[in-house]
């Protein structure tokens, strides 16, 4: 056998870690918590805190999902470049959004 044969391609080396099924299953269950904890903090009135509390522990979701069910966790550092650029272009798209809809009725057209 020659000696390309025995060492990994970078393809296959970039690979060559995979989150196990015991990690995945742990990161579930806390999706499945956060889950129940969105469900609970929906029933109390906590005023705009509700607000705070809930895109809270949707990112805390969304951060669980990108790391280990994208593998981005594992993955070179490019991918954690792009990975990291749409999450903030994801921040300023919402901070756009969230500008113009609480500001909504603060003037009053025509005056």
């Amino acid at each position: 056998m020659s000696a390309h044969a025995t060492t990994p391609s970078h393809a296959e080396a970039s690979h060559s870690q995979h989150v196990s099924p015991q990690t995945l299953y742990v990161i579930f269950g806390c999706l499945l918590g956060l889950m129940l904890l969105t469900l609970g903090a929906a029933f109390l009135d906590l005023g705009r805190a509700n607000f705070l509390i809930a895109m809270g522990i949707a990112t805390t979701k969304m951060v669980l999902i990108i790391l280990y069910f994208m593998h981005v966790r594992f993955s070179e550092k490019l991918v954690w470049v792009f990975s990291t650029a749409a999450f903030f272009w994801l921040v300023v798209l919402v901070v756009g959004l969230l500008n113009d809809f609480l500001t909504r009725g603060l003037t009053v057209p025509g005056k």
